[in-house]
C-alpha cells in the first residue's frame, strides 16, 4: 500500500505537486527544486511548464547540475527547466518551449514529432509536445524521489489533474507522457472538479452551513492556455449537502496566454513607431482578431518580429498585465524587450503600458460586459500565433453565455425554475480558478457580467490560491475515495457517440447513435444490444467517434449532432484476430460494449455475440484530422456488382480470353455502370479498389492490364486518407512498392505507377514518403551512367513525373522540400530562359518553342508554389519549408512577366497564403507587393483574400494544388 496519496497539476504555465500521507488529513504542497540561476538550485511551490534548449557552449553542464543525476526524456544533452528556462527564454529568443499542454489538444499537427519551440531555427533542437510534458511529470518524480527515497514516486497513488474539456486524444497523449516520464499507474481528474474538492475540504467542518444557501456552483477555470467551465449541484440529502457535476464545457484554447499575446502585439507595434500602436483598443482588437498590418491592402506595414521575439515580448507583458491588473495597480509600467546577440542592450527597446490600456484591452476584450448574453462569434478570426488554433472568439464571457444556454434544461432543474422558462438560467454560486484570477480586475468583472444576467449578486466561494487550488483539490478528491472527504457525484462529463453517416461538410448535422451517456457510472460497462456489426477477422476495423457536452441521451438512442454540439474524435481502430486461430478469415457477429475507466477515459470493446470474446479499440492518435470521414453505410449504386464483375472479368483468377481492347475500355465501361467516374463518392471508390487490390496480381498480365490497374487503384484511393480503413488499405499497396513493375520499359506504365503514388501520398507514412524520395532523387539526379546500372525495380520517372510527385510529398522535412524546390526554381529559370529566346525568334518555330518554354513554366511554378505550399493539405505545418527560404522563391517569381505568365500569380498566392502564425508567413512588405501583383494583373478576388486573411481554398484552387479534385464527400478543413 502506498504511503503518500500525490497529486500533480500539470498546468500551461506552471506545474504544482501537493500531497498527504495516506490516512492523514493534512495537504501539503511539494517544495519543488529547481535551477533558479546558472548553477543555484533553489525550492518552489511552482514549477514553471517551460524548457529551455540552450545553444552549443552556452551553459557548462556544471551549471545544470540538480541535486539528482537523470538523463533528458526528450534525449537531449542539456535542458533548463522551470524558473530558469523563463529567465533564459526571456532573454533569448526561439529556444524557449512553452504552452506544451496546449498542443496536446491540437489534432492539426502529430504530437508525437519533436515540433517545439515552434518555428524556432534550424539549429535548436526539438521535442514533440508529448515528451514535453513528460519532462515536467519526470523532474518531479525525480525530485520527489530525492526527497522520499524509500517511497519513490511511481509507488504512490497518483492524481494527475487536465482540462475537463480534454478529448479522449488529449486523454491518451497526457497518459502517454507520463508512462515516459515514468508514471505507468495514475488517475485522471478534471480540473475545475479538483478545484472546487479543494474548496470542499478547507471547508468540511461546516460544509452545511457553507451550502445552505447554494443549488448550483459554477466553476469557471481560465488558466494560461484553457478556459474550462463546469456545473456542480448541490442538493441537500439528510441535512447534508449531496454534489454532483452536471454539466462540463467544450474544450477552448483561450487563456492568459491569448491575452499576452494581445498585449505584445500593441507593445509591438508601439515599439515599431509611433502611431499604429497609440490606440489600445483597436490595437487589441487587431491582435485578439489575428489583424495583419496589410489586412485592408493599403496600411503601411512595420517590421515584425519574429516569432521567438514574440515569444519573449508575451512573456514581458505577462509580467506587465499582472502588475497592471492588481488591486494596488501602478498607473503604468514599462516593457522592454532586450536586443538580440552582441547588441543584447545597446538593441533594447521599450514601450509603455497603462493601467487604463490594459483594462480596455484585457477586460473589455476578454471580459466585455455582455448584457444581452451574446453568442460566441463563429468562424476564423483568432490570434494564431506559434502554429495553435486559438479560439475564434476571445470575448470568454460569451462563450460562458453559450455554455449556460447549452445546459439550460439541467441548470433550471438544480435551480427549481420552469422547465418552460425562455430566459437563460443563471447559478446562485461562483468559484474562480486559474492564474488568470489572480488579476482582481478580471475577478470582479465576472462577478458583475454574472451578476447583471442573474439581475441579483451571487454568493461568491472564496478560492485563497488559484494557483494551488488544483493541486490540492486532487489530494481531496483521494482522500474522498477513502471517505476522509466530501466527493463530487456524476460521472461521465460527456456523452459519446458512434457517428452513423457521411460528412459532406464538417458544418452538417450528423445522425449518431449514443454509446456512452453523460453522467455514466465508472466501471460500469454498457454493451450497446441492439445494433450488431459484421466485421471480417485478421482485417482492421475503424469506428468514428464524437463526443457532446449537451443535454444527454439514453445509451442506444440515435440522435442528430449539431456542428457545434459535438466534438469529433481520433478514430479507434483494431485488428480483430480470432483467438483459436491467428490466421482465421472469417466474417462474425459482434457488438460494442463501453465503459468509463477508472482512469478517468473512455474504454471501447468490440465483444462477439456467439462466443463472447474481446476486442479492446484504441485510439489512433497519430491519423489525419483533416477530413471528415464518411461512413460505409452510404448507400451503392445499383451498378456496383456488375462493375466489379467487370473488374474480375480483367484482373481474376480465372483464365479468361480477354480481348486487349476490352481491358484499354474497363473505365468507359465503369462509367457506363456508375456514372461519371468525377461523380463516384468516396464509399463507392473504396468499394471498387478494395475490388482492384484483391486482384492486384492480374495487373502482370500485359502492359495494358498494368496501366488500367495502376490508373483506377490511384484514383480511387486518392488522397490516401479519409475514410475508413484507408489506414490499411495503403499499408496493403505500399507492400507493392519495392516490388516495382512488370513492364518496366513501357513508359505508359511508368507515369501511371508514378501517377498512383502522388495520388495516395498523402496516406504515406514519412518513412514511406522518404522511400519514394530516394527514387525521385535517382530519377532526378542520376547521369546516364549511373541510370545504365539502373535496378529493374527502381521504375523511371520522366521529369514532369517527378516534378507532380516531388511536389507531393508533403511529410518529408522542410530541408528536403527545400532541396526540391530548389531544383524545380533552377528549371524553372532554364524555363524562362527558353521563354525569352523564343519570343525573339519570330518564326512558326519560335513560336512553337516559346509555347513550350511557357508549358514548362506553368508546371515549375505549380511544383513550387505546392512545395513551398504555406498550409499543407495533408502534412504537419511544421514540415513546411522555412519561410525565409520561401520569400526567396517568391522573389524570383516576382521577377517574372505575370501577364505573360499566368501561372505565377497563382504561384505567388499560395506561396504567400495567410496562415496566421507569424513563424509561417511571409513578412508584411512582401506580402504587400505580392497584393500589389496580384491587383495589377485583375487576378481572381480569392488569389487576394488567400494572401489577405486566413481562408479556406474554393474547389476549382483546391483541384488545381491538388492536380486532382478530391472525392465527393471529402473535404479538406486545414
Amino acid at each position: 500500500m502506498s504511503k503518500y496519496v500525490v497529486s500533480i497539476d500539470l498546468g500551461t504555465t506552471n506545474t504544482v505537486m501537493a500531497f498527504a500521507e495516506a490516512g492523514s488529513a493534512q495537504i501539503q504542497l511539494f517544495e519543488i527544486e529547481q535551477l533558479i540561476a546558472p548553477g543555484e538550485v533553489g525550492a518552489a511551490a511552482l514549477l514553471p511548464s517551460l524548457r529551455y534548449h540552450p545553444a552549443a557552449g552556452e551553459l557548462a553542464d556544471g551549471e545544470l547540475q540538480l541535486p539528482w543525476r537523470a538523463d533528458d526524456v526528450a534525449g537531449l544533452s542539456q535542458v533548463v527547466i522551470g524558473r530558469l528556462a523563463r529567465k533564459l527564454g526571456s532573454q533569448v529568443p526561439g529556444r524557449l518551449v512553452a504552452s506544451a499542454k496546449s498542443w496536446l489538444s491540437h489534432p492539426q499537427v502529430d504530437r508525437m514529432a519533436p515540433i517545439l519551440p515552434w518555428g524556432a531555427e534550424a539549429d535548436v533542437a526539438k521535442v514533440s509536445p508529448v515528451a514535453a510534458s513528460a519532462s515536467y511529470l519526470a523532474h518531479l518524480r525525480s525530485a520527489w524521489n530525492a526527497r522520499f527515497p524509500a517511497h519513490p514516486l511511481e509507488g504512490q497513488q497518483i492524481v494527475l489533474t487536465i482540462p475537463a474539456s480534454f478529448d479522449e486524444g488529449a486523454r491518451a497523449l497526457t497518459l502517454e507522457a507520463a508512462r515516459m516520464a515514468g508514471l505507468p499507474s495514475l488517475r485522471l481528474l478534471e480540473e475545475p472538479q479538483a478545484a472546487f474538492y479543494d474548496w470542499l475540504f478547507r471547508q468540511r467542518a461546516t460544509l452545511a452551513e457553507e451550502l445552505a444557501e447554494t443549488r448550483l456552483v459554477l466553476v469557471c477555470d481560465v488558466g494560461g492556455g484553457t478556459t474550462d467551465f463546469s456545473l456542480m449541484k448541490v442538493d441537500i440529502v439528510d441535512g447534508q449537502p449531496a454534489i454532483s457535476r452536471i454539466g462540463v464545457g467544450n474544450h477552448l484554447i483561450l487563456g492568459g496566454d491569448n491575452m499576452d499575446l494581445a498585449l505584445a502585439h500593441l507593445v509591438e507595434a508601439r515599439m515599431a513607431g509611433g502611431a499604429a500602436g497609440s490606440n489600445a483598443a483597436s490595437a487589441g482588437a487587431s491582435a485578439s482578431a489575428g489583424g495583419s498590418a496589410v489586412a485592408s491592402g493599403n496600411a503601411q506595414p512595420h517590421a515584425k518580429l519574429s516569432a521567438g521575439r514574440l515569444s519573449q515580448l508575451a512573456e514581458r507583458c505577462r509580467a506587465a498585465k499582472e502588475l497592471l491588473l492588481a488591486a494596488d495597480a501602478p498607473e503604468r509600467t514599462t516593457v522592454t524587450l532586450l536586443g538580440a546577440g552582441s547588441k543584447l542592450i545597446g538593441g533594447s527597446r521599450s514601450a509603455d503600458l497603462t493601467r487604463e490600456e490594459v483594462s480596455t484591452l484585457v477586460v473589455d476584450g476578454f471580459f466585455p460586459l455582455n448584457e444581452q448574453q451574446a453568442p460566441a462569434k463563429r468562424g476564423r478570426g483568432a490570434i494564431v500565433e506559434f502554429g495553435l488554433p486559438y479560439a475564434s472568439d476571445a470575448a470568454i464571457t460569451r462563450h460562458l453565455a453559450d455554455f449556460l444556454r447549452q445546459h439550460a434544461g439541467a441548470t433550471r432543474e438544480a435551480l427549481g425554475l420552469p422547465a418552460d422558462s425562455t430566459t437563460v438560467p443563471i447559478p446562485d454560486t461562483l468559484l474562480l480558478n486559474g492564474g488568470v484570477f489572480r488579476a482582481d480586475a478580471l475577478a470582479r468583472r465576472l462577478e458583475a457580467t454574472l451578476a447583471g444576467w442573474r439581475q441579483q449578486p451571487l454568493r461568491i466561494l472564496h478560492n485563497d490560491n488559484p494557483d494551488v487550488a488544483v493541486a490540492r483539490g486532487g489530494v481531496a478528491y483521494a482522500l474522498g475515495q477513502s471517505g476522509q472527504a466530501p466527493v463530487i457525484g456524476g460521472g461521465s462529463a460527456r456523452s459519446y457517440f458512434l457517428l452513423l453517416d457521411d460528412a459532406t461538410h464538417p458544418d452538417q448535422p450528423r445522425r449518431a447513435v449514443c454509446i456512452l451517456p453523460r453522467g455514466a457510472a465508472e466501471n460500469r460497462e454498457i454493451l450497446l444490444a441492439d445494433r450488431t456489426f459484421a466485421l471480417r477477422l485478421g482485417r482492421p476495423v475503424r469506428f468514428h467517434l464524437a463526443s457532446s457536452t449537451a443535454d444527454a441521451p439514453q445509451a442506444g438512442d440515435v440522435v442528430t449532432l449539431q456542428p457545434d454540439d459535438y466534438v469529433q474524435l481520433p478514430p479507434i481502430a483494431t485488428v480483430l484476430r480470432d483467438s483459436s486461430s491467428a490466421d482465421a478469415r472469417k466474417e462474425i457477429p459482434v457488438q460494442l460494449a463501453t465503459s468509463l475507466s477508472e482512469v478517468g477515459t473512455l474504454e471501447v470493446h468490440c465483444v462477439a455475440r456467439d462466443d463472447a470474446q474481446r476486442w479492446l479499440l484504441e485510439f489512433q492518435l497519430r491519423g489525419e484530422a483533416t477530413t471528415e470521414a464518411p461512413s460505409d453505410e452510404a448507400p451503392m449504386p445499383a451498378g456496383l456488382a456488375a462493375a466489379i464483375d467487370k473488374i474480375d472479368r480483367i484482373f481474376g483468377s480465372r483464365a479468361l480470353q480477354v480481348d486487349i481492347k476490352e481491358v484499354k475500355q474497363l473505365r468507359a465501361q465503369l462509367e457506363q455502370l456508375l456514372g461519371s467516374r468525377e461523380s463516384w463518392p468516396t464509399p463507392l471508390l473504396r468499394r471498387l479498389f478494395d475490388a482492384l487490390l484483391e486482384r492486384a496480381k492480374g495487373r502482370r498480365r500485359s502492359s495494358e492490364h498494368e496501366r488500367a490497374w495502376l490508373n483506377l487503384s490511384g484514383y480511387c484511393l486518392r488522397p490516401g486518407f479519409g475514410h475508413t480503413l484507408d489506414e490499411w488499405r495503403v499499408e496493403k499497396l505500399w507492400a507493392m512498392f519495392d516490388t516495382g513493375i512488370q513492364h518496366h520499359k513501357d513508359s505508359q506504365v511508368c507515369a501511371e505507377w508514378w501517377t498512383l503514388w502522388r495520388r495516395v501520398s498523402g496516406g504515406l507514412s514519412v518513412e514511406a514518403q522518404l522511400r519514394v524520395l530516394d527514387d525521385f532523387a535517382f530519377n532526378v539526379q542520376a547521369d546516364a551512367a549511373e541510370r545504365g546500372r539502373r535496378p529493374v525495380t527502381l521504375v523511371n520517372g520522366s521529369e514532369e513525373d517527378m516534378l507532380r510527385l516531388g511536389a507531393s510529398l508533403e511529410r518529408i522535412p522542410g530541408n528536403y522540400k527545400a532541396e526540391i524546390g530548389a531544383w524545380m526554381l533552377d528549371q524553372l529559370h532554364k524555363a524562362s530562359k527558353a521563354a525569352a529566346k523564343a519570343a525573339a525568334n519570330r518564326t512558326r518555330t519560335g513560336a512553337a518553342d516559346l509555347a513550350k518554354a511557357e508549358a514548362t513554366q506553368g508546371r515549375f511554378l505549380w511544383g513550387l508554389s505546392r512545395v513551398g505550399a504555406r498550409q499543407p493539405f495533408h502534412g504537419s505545418a511544421h514540415d513546411v519549408v522555412e519561410t525565409p527560404v520561401v520569400e526567396q522563391w517568391l522573389d524570383a517569381v516576382l521577377s517574372l512577366d505575370w501577364k505573360k505568365v499566368e501561372p505565377a500569380g497563382f504561384a505567388a498566392a499560395h506561396l504567400a497564403r495567410m496562415t496566421g502564425d507569424r513563424s509561417r508567413d511571409i513578412n508584411d512588405t512582401l506580402r504587400a507587393e505580392v497584393l500589389r501583383r496580384l491587383q495589377g494583373i485583375g487576378a481572381p478576388a480569392n488569389w487576394s483574400a488567400m494572401v489577405r486573411e486566413v481562408v479556406q481554398l474554393d474547389q476549382a484552387d483546391e483541384k488545381r494544388m491538388l492536380g486532382d479534385a478530391l472525392p465527393p464527400g471529402l473535404k479538406l478543413i486545414a
